[in-house]
């Protein structure tokens, strides 16, 4: 069981999320949060959607700089929603943050998350994808839910635990905890698998 071969490592989260700290909690994970410098978190043009959470997911992890212990496992994170063909991140300000929840409204996009786990031995990366649809949303909703939420800090403007994902929230295809910032379910497999090939 992954809760007791766990035990004997130490996992260090390199991420300021409170979402995705909670996550790791409700998982049953004991883990050390640590905050990384700022992140250049830019990517070569020609990287497909699958591949930018991957590949920003390890430039996290490669900023961090202190060595890692023989039973070390640190775990970085990077999520972005697709819609329409482009990419969404966090949004710049109040007007970038208007934009991306209007062309979610009344359509469906995808929210794409890249883990990397790192030890002194190996590197291993996996990406997923969950497909989130929403209801119309009239400017005014908008507006009340960038009033009430202020979501400058989340991937496409939007927390699917908030206001928006009760109120307009109308069909998940993978996983809801993916759309939250971190694929619970995913994780806890790739966490024995990685472990697994360490013995």
């Amino acid at each position: 069981m992954l809760l007791d071969d766990i035990k004997k490592y130490n996992i260090i989260l390199a991420s300021q999320s409170p979402r995705r700290i909670e996550l790791m909690r409700q998982l049953g994970l004991k883990f050390t949060q640590v905050k990384l410098s700022d992140t250049d978190e830019s990517y070569p043009p020609d990287l497909d959607k699958n591949e930018i959470p991957a590949y920003v997911a390890r430039k996290k992890s490669d900023a961090y700089t202190q060595n890692l212990n023989a039973n070390d496992i640190l775990i970085t994170v990077d999520t972005i929603v697709w819609c329409n063909g482009e990419m969404f991140g966090k949004p710049k300000d109040r007007n970038d943050a208007f934009r991306m929840l209007k062309a979610i409204s009344d359509s469906s996009h995808e929210v794409l998350t890249g883990v990397c786990l790192r030890s002194t031995a190996k590197t291993r990366n996996f990406v997923v994808t969950s497909t989130v649809h929403f209801k119309a949303f009239s400017d005014d909703e908008i507006e009340f839910y960038i009033n009430t939420c202020k979501p400058y800090d989340k991937a496409g403007a939007y927390g699917i635990q908030e206001w928006i994902g009760y109120a307009g929230l109308t069909k998940i295809e993978g996983s809801y905890f993916n759309v939250m910032g971190l694929p619970t379910q995913n994780l806890y497999t790739e966490l024995e698998i990685f472990i697994d090939s360490n013995t």
